[in-house]
């Protein structure tokens, strides 16, 4: 072998390290988490008993993960390996895969693969009313919305001897199958969480207000036939499964599997899968064939599908998929006790179990009402807790918001604040901001200096406490030109730089100890790149030969092959 050739093996055994690295052999500790979250969240595992204390067993956990495996179709390891991370990142149905109780989980072993809830409506004629249509309408028009939700409603109806009746304006308290687009909370117990994550949501047949209501996530780019969204007609073809009785499927395919698997194609030729169609009929019956069609079937006189999009020209990544695993946020918040991360005009969510609510991120002005439309970069933000208004720092300006709404008057020029540096300049950005757990009070950084605030009444005018500013260089240990700091835990500082974050134990200055941390690994739930002597590798043919591991790898290669360099 020649030394170019040694220098490509080097390469390629570089390559072989970083894909076959730690993240594939065991999660993170936060990636542990996350799964534990997801499991309970989806049926697999009971929630936690806050009165009991009750803790999962190692051999519990690992049954769970087993059982969520086999539904899923991949190996069951019993273990969070790489291909079960990636399942559980995959944008979904909000329902639960199990639904019941730890005893039923433990005896469901069906022969079918589908699965029925024993829930059924008692008539085959149903009503059905769109309460309310996508906020996006770039994507779909009011009327292509009927004409989806229509047609996946027939694809019920094709096989089963139940009919679907559109209701008219006047009449839409008396369905049956109430469809709506909602955001976040909206008062049923299943928050959406912007773009991506949790898609829809339907409820099961029965007596209760919210029986066969089906809702969409109203920050979805509901589309048609399309890979630049998600597919409206199959998403709702799975969710009015569940508004007539079904559970999720493991069986592949199947329209009642969890998990979002793009659209289906052209929804006027569209039949269910052999597994939905036994789920389906199996409430209620095989459809009986008439040799004079009624006049009345809702089902005459359908209207034209839409016209599947024209062929995009290839453009850039669309924006709205920022890496999270980059790094570089603008802000970062402590809100109603979820960690929000602000970049450009987009945010990402972690709730207060760590989990990321989506990989997805969620723009800014469709969440908080009030602050410019064209907004591309938040400064800084906090959460008051006098008032629990939430504060948004812009430029030159700020925003005081009670929930996600802008309260009038706003917004006002950061001269209110009364930020005047050493050398007697008046600040014009605000870099962090933070209520400081060891005292209640409110922190401004900005250039290198900090303000102290004692929150009172909400007053257009404030002054910073006597004695301000002061040097951030007194926080030791912390970078002191943030991008912004939050109070977490137990009354930690967590300081945020780029794409790292240090930890001030109970918010205290002087300390020794403070190691810098991955804000991609610990918060954004991103893979963790191997390191070889302190530096990460790129795998480039440089950095395959600076790394540490390619002088053991020439001792391995000399010992096997003596003359491989001859």
């Amino acid at each position: 072998m020649t030394f170019s050739g040694y220098l490509w093996l080097v390469y390629l055994t570089c390559a072989l390290l970083v894909f076959v690295s730690p993240v594939d052999l065991a999660p993170m500790p936060d990636q542990y988490s996350r799964g534990m979250d997801w499991l309970s969240r989806y049926g697999y595992l009971p929630p936690p008993d806050p009165r009991t204390g009750k803790l999962q067993t190692k051999e519990g956990i690992e049954r769970a993960i087993k059982e969520m495996q086999r539904f899923a179709g991949l190996k069951d390891t019993g273990k969070l390996d790489s291909d079960t991370l990636k399942l559980m990142n995959t944008p979904r149905c909000s329902l639960p895969d199990i639904i019941g109780s730890e005893d039923k989980l433990k005896k469901r072993r069906r022969k079918r693969r589908y699965a029925t809830t024993g829930l059924r409506w008692k008539k085959t004629d149903l009503m059905w009313s769109i309460q309310n249509y996508p906020s996006l309408p770039a994507f779909l028009k009011p009327s292509e919305v009927d004409t989806i939700m229509t047609y996946a409603l027939k694809a019920w109806s094709d096989v089963t001897n139940l009919k679907f009746h559109a209701t008219s304006s006047s009449e839409q308290d008396r369905a049956d199958i109430k469809i709506s687009f909602a955001r976040s909370l909206h008062d049923d117990g299943y928050p959406f969480d912007g773009k991506g994550g949790t898609l829809a949501h339907a409820f099961f047949p029965g007596e209760a207000d919210v029986a066969g209501d089906t809702h969409f996530d109203d920050e979805e780019s509901w589309t048609y036939i399309d890979d630049s969204g998600t597919d409206l007609f199959a998403v709702a073809v799975h969710e009015f499964g569940h508004a007539l009785g079904l559970s999720h499927s493991s069986s592949h395919p199947s329209i009642m599997r969890p998990y979002y698997q793009g659209p289906v194609g052209d929804i006027a030729s569209y039949t269910l899968p052999e597994d939905d169609r036994d789920a389906i009929q199996s409430l209620y019956g095989s459809k009986r064939r008439s040799s004079t069609p009624s006049p009345n079937h809702p089902t005459q006189n359908l209207p034209k599908p839409p016209s599947p999009p024209q062929p995009k020209v290839p453009s850039q990544p669309d924006p709205s998929v920022q890496n999270r695993c980059e790094g570089g946020f603008d802000a970062v918040a402590n809100i109603r006790g979820e960690v929000f991360f602000f970049k450009g005009p987009y945010f990402w969510r972690v709730q207060l179990s760590g989990s990321l609510v989506s990989f997805h991120p969620a723009l800014i002005k469709n969440f908080w009402i009030g602050l410019p439309p064209d907004t591309n970069k938040i400064d800084a933000v906090y959460e008051r807790k006098t008032d629990s208004r939430i504060i948004f720092f812009i430029g030159s300006q700020y925003w005081v918001f009670k929930d996600t709404m802008a309260i009038s008057g706003y917004p006002r020029p950061l001269s209110d604040w009364g930020l005047i540096s050493h050398d007697g300049s008046e600040v014009r950005r605000v870099d962090a901001a933070f209520i400081w757990a060891h005292n209640g009070k409110s922190y401004i950084f900005s250039g290198g200096e900090f303000w102290r605030f004692s929150e009172g009444p909400e007053t257009e005018k404030r002054h910073p406490d006597a004695g301000y500013p002061r040097n951030s260089f007194l926080w030791k240990g912390a970078p002191s030109n943030p991008d912004d700091i939050i109070t977490w835990a137990d009354g930690d500082a967590y300081f945020f730089k780029n794409n790292s974050y240090w930890i001030l134990k109970n918010g205290e200055l002087d300390q020794d100890n403070v190691s810098q941390k991955s804000t991609a690994v610990d918060w954004m739930m991103c893979p963790a790149k191997p390191r070889h002597n302190g530096r990460e590798c790129d795998c480039g043919l440089n950095g395959a030969l600076q790394m540490s591991a390619s002088s053991w790898l020439l001792f391995i290669i000399l010992l096997l092959y003596p003359g491989v360099l001859v």
